[in-house]
């Protein structure tokens, strides 16, 4: 089988030691707790690598054969509506061991989830050549046609970067990341002791932003209030000196935002033209210090502001996505969609980036919006749901409440900015992308309550579909 690049470079893998080794550069990242199907296809009388799926395992064995058979499904679809269904498959079972087990046990255990994902690709008439299990820095295949060929407790992995692949990967510009989870870890809500801080600051700014997010002119005020506030960040945090690490730059950029501003940000991106017009950050020197400060506030969505994590975590997938880093986009719009499953905006762009769409005919969607593509440029006359800037600049996290508030008293003020945003203008759940209206995508998949059967957004733009590409579930 071999791999192809962008680049002329080819490399061939003829062992089960060589597939196992090529898992990270296939996806991109290191897989945990994952079943990953990969698509071969006949070139010339070798196989080539296609496209991936891949799916967590599920905790119960009662819902293994289920999985299994989404995968596979998901996996060939995906090939058919480009008109190449696979020919073969290659499979993984991935998962470290428990407190007390050892690799083999593992490879016992899930020799039945192996077993179901060679059932359920058989049973679409696309074959698994190898299945190989990976775990605790081993591997073992369960195609193996001789049962002593194999050592019971499996073959040591190669040191990660020593392979051939390695170097051509490394020659071809492709990046292996670390796990999914360390990924997540980038936005998901602080658990320190600073979190009780940033709560506190996200309840101050939900009692002063109540009263002029009812109002009209109010409302407008605090739109352009927030994307002031988000260009200064963005600013701010492109100007900070660049530090090695993924730990040590989200520390520095949390470092660079303070309690009152995040609240403040956090709150106004709950609206949705404000949101619409930070997703213009999109591209350009922007991008990436935008996607910086996305993650951040997505991280001090501390507590039961949770649900308040939709917004940045969907501007977060969305400029991923922009920028060509479809893997974080993936799992940032998953995230915004476990934060809030109504968020209609993450659920399109979830889709949009699972079926392949061109991600360019978004951007073209979101400059129509805004000439020049400037958040903070002045909106167009026929661009929906934009409002005027005025140019004013307030305090909107007003002062600190003397004595710390109950509970009941916190769960009240929440409900109520949340009910003014609704009242205010279809509320944060309803989601556009501004524009001029567009071809009409195909419905979402269910998540939440169910979605209405025509994808028409309440102000009427709608997302363009291509059904092209691959999809990595």
């Amino acid at each position: 089988m071999t791999n192809h690049s962008e680049t002329t470079a080819q490399v061939t893998l003829r062992t089960p030691a060589e597939l196992a080794d090529a898992l990270p550069y296939l996806l991109g990242y290191r897989p945990e707790d994952s079943m990953v199907l990969v698509a071969l296809y006949d070139s010339g009388g070798k196989g080539r690598f296609g496209g991936r799926a891949r799916l967590g395992i599920p905790a119960h064995e009662e819902d293994w054969e289920e999985a299994a058979r989404q995968l596979a499904r998901g996996l060939v679809a995906s090939s058919e509506r480009r008109g190449t269904k696979p020919e073969q498959l290659v499979a993984y079972v991935c998962q470290e061991p428990a407190p007390g087990e050892r690799g083999r046990d593992v490879k016992r255990r899930l020799a039945r989830l192996a077993h179901l994902l060679r059932i359920q690709c058989g049973d679409l008439d696309v074959p698994v050549i190898e299945a190989l299990c990976i775990s605790d820095g081993r591997y073992w295949s369960y195609c193996c046609p001789a049962e002593d060929c194999c050592p019971e407790d499996g073959t040591p992995m190669g040191l990660p970067g020593t392979s051939v692949l390695a170097a051509a990967a490394t020659y071809a510009g492709i990046q292996v990341r670390g796990t999914l989870k360390e990924l997540r870890a980038r936005l998901q809500p602080w658990e320190a002791a600073a979190a009780r801080e940033q709560e506190a600051a996200l309840d101050a700014g939900g009692l002063a932003l109540v009263p002029r997010i009812l109002d009209e002119a109010g409302r407008a005020e605090v739109s352009e209030e927030t994307i002031v506030l988000a260009e200064r960040a963005i600013h701010r945090l492109a100007a900070a000196t660049p530090v090695a690490g993924a730990l040590p730059a989200d520390l520095r950029d949390d470092g660079l935002i303070g309690h009152d501003e995040a609240a403040r940000l956090i709150l106004g991106l709950q609206d949705r033209n404000t949101r619409d017009r930070a997703a213009a950050w999109m591209e350009g020197d922007e991008a990436a210090p935008a996607l910086r400060l996305w993650r951040a506030l997505a991280r001090r969505c501390v507590g039961p502001y949770a649900e308040h994590a939709a917004p940045p975590l969907t501007l977060a997938g969305w400029v991923a996505w922009s920028t060509g880093d479809e893997l974080e986009a993936r799992e940032a719009l998953a995230m915004a969609l476990g934060a809030d499953p109504d968020y209609l905006f993450a659920r399109l762009l979830h889709q949009a980036c699972n079926e392949g769409l061109d991600v360019e005919s978004i951007r073209r969607c979101l400059r129509a919006g805004r000439p020049g593509g400037a958040p903070g440029a002045e909106p167009s006359a026929d661009a929906p749901g934009t409002t005027e800037p005025t140019g004013r600049t307030e305090n909107m996290a007003g002062p600190t409440p003397a004595g710390e508030p109950d509970p009941a008293a916190r769960m009240r003020r929440r409900r109520r900015l949340r009910s003014a945003l609704d009242a205010a203008g279809d509320g944060p759940r309803a989601a556009r992308v501004p524009g001029q209206r567009r071809r009409p995508a195909s419905p979402p998949p269910a998540a939440g309550r169910a979605p209405r059967a025509s994808n028409r957004h309440p102000a009427g733009t709608r997302l363009p579909t291509k059904r092209t590409g691959e999809t990595t579930t």
